[in-house]
């Protein structure tokens, strides 16, 4: 599958820190971190988002650089992009979208999100 990257636009929508920033593990048995290509830690933010219906989800966005944000936080991920995955393991397949930010900035409740 090729992946390409699916820009998301976050004017409309609002996001919520729910879990501060840690590092992704590749492997929870022996702790490997993930980084990035050139050699970054990637870190893992969990968010709530909700859409301008209220409707709301909770998902968690890899950046490499670890934001100074924490749980309560009203934030803006920067250049926020998709990318759909596929993966078959023992003839089952999954898929999702995994996505990824370049930093995230935090917004004063009410404000318009122009950043990203």
């Amino acid at each position: 599958m090729r992946t390409i990257p699916i820009p998301v636009d976050t004017n409309k929508l609002q996001f919520t820190c729910v879990k501060a920033a840690r590092p992704r593990l590749v492997n929870k048995d022996t702790g490997e971190i993930k980084r990035d290509k050139h050699g970054n830690i990637v870190y893992e933010v969990t968010v709530s988002v909700e859409d301008d219906f209220g409707r709301l989800e909770l998902l968690k966005i890899g950046t490499s650089v670890e934001p100074d944000i924490t749980a309560g936080d009203e934030v803006t991920p920067v250049n926020l992009i998709g990318y759909v995955w596929e993966q078959t393991i023992q003839g089952a397949s999954r898929w999702g979208i995994a996505y990824k930010a370049t930093d995230f900035v935090r917004t004063a409740p009410g404000m318009p999100q122009q950043v990203a």
